[in-house]
């Protein structure tokens, strides 16, 4: 969960709705720290082979899909994620890049 202005975001219903975008293959959606909201969303993506989308294509086509608070504020271009022997995603591992110089713990 992330909690951005005391509110509650959860990510797997963000990547619920970006993971229909046609050109999104992966998603996994982070919470990452902000000094104002205490957390902001940031959309990790893996796009299909071919694709080409920025930052501000996917931020766009977020919006007036879901409430402005869910929409990501930051978008990272990657190929793959870490896993666990079961294939999933670990976010942990994802986050730890950007909470390991903000003095907070995740």
């Amino acid at each position: 969960m992330i909690i951005s202005g005391g509110i509650n975001i959860y990510p797997a219903e963000i990547e619920a709705v970006m993971i229909e975008h046609p050109q999104i293959l992966e998603i996994a959606v982070i919470g990452v720290p902000d000094e104002k909201w205490g957390e902001s969303v940031k959309a990790m993506v893996v796009l299909k082979e071919g694709a080409k989308l920025t930052e501000q294509d996917i931020i766009e086509w977020c919006k007036g899909k879901m409430a402005r608070y869910r929409v990501p504020r930051s978008v990272d271009f990657v190929t793959d994620f870490p896993r666990t022997a079961a294939g999933k995603v670990q976010k942990k591992v994802v986050r730890e890049q950007y909470w390991k110089d903000s003095g907070r713990k995740i």
